[in-house]
């Protein structure tokens, strides 16, 4: 059997409702996971996203801001959004797979959406980045190892480029939110303390990088090509053999009015 999960942060699911289907047909993913819905519960487009093929989707949202969904071709047998720092803000939602996915059937899915923290790697006088590093710390105490023994699959945009090759530039960037050595050192320990395999790493180790995010600020993003890996897909120990590729779909970045961020397919084969 083959599995298939897209993650992606859309940054609106209704304004770019018409790019999800898009890359639906391009892409065709078991199970897509979208991140910054933006989009309060009344009003998001639950039926429209049936109609892609996608008949079981688990969502949380608010107005403006966060919201991760997960959109699946097999039904759940289980649904759990989970509060961080005492915030109920919509930041995590994970399913369990039903006996209908076949040899995936009690698969765990967490789709994560990472405070980004701002633009001041300081704690002591931004919020927003002492907001992120509780966020993580509250991940490491939730993914340390032992778990329930489940398989599992960890995506989302975690808004942390961890290694040296996931930026275009890692010295520029040491003092910028998303690579300082707090924030990276925080997320390698939360995977190797929960004993998580980086599927993209796994499968394309350095010094090649590997982006999934451009920011708009830049005129001429591809040209440019000043990216970062904030996008990530991760599986436990058990699935590891079973990862048989993992892609970036860069193209969409360059669709009209695209999300900064671009989908991430995982592939494996049970």
């Amino acid at each position: 059997m083959r599995l298939s999960v897209t993650t992606w942060n859309i940054n609106s699911v209704r304004l770019r409702i018409e790019q999800v289907e898009r890359a639906i047909d391009l892409i065709a993913p078991d199970i897509l996971c979208l991140q910054e819905t933006k989009c309060p519960d009344d009003c998001f487009p639950l039926k429209q996203l049936q109609s892609f093929g996608y008949p079981h989707v688990a969502q949380v949202g608010q107005k403006g801001y966060n919201g991760v969904a997960i959109l699946s071709r097999f039904p759940f047998a289980k649904i759990e959004p989970m509060q961080w720092c005492e915030r109920d803000d919509a930041r995590h939602l994970s399913v369990t797979l039903g006996p209908e996915a076949g040899e995936a059937a009690g698969f765990v899915v967490h789709n994560f959406y990472v405070p980004a923290g701002g633009d001041i790697p300081d704690p002591a006088v931004n919020p927003k980045f002492a907001h992120k590093l509780q966020f993580l710390s509250e991940m490491r105490r939730w993914g340390a190892y032992p778990r329930d023994g489940a398989p599992g699959i960890l995506v989302g945009d975690l808004n942390v480029a961890p290694l040296e090759h996931d930026v275009w530039s890692h010295k520029q960037l040491l003092d910028v939110v998303s690579h300082t050595p707090v924030e990276t050192e925080a997320l390698e320990a939360l995977r190797g303390e929960g004993r998580w395999i980086d599927g993209a790493r796994h499968l394309t180790p350095g010094p090649e990088k590997i982006f999934t995010w451009w920011s708009y600020r830049s005129p001429n993003w591809a040209a440019a090509n000043k990216g970062r890996r904030l996008d990530h897909v991760w599986v436990t120990e058990d699935l590891g053999p079973t990862l048989k590729s993992v892609d970036i779909f860069g193209e969409a970045r360059g669709w009209l009015r695209p999300s900064d961020h671009v989908p991430v397919t995982a592939r494996l084969e049970l």
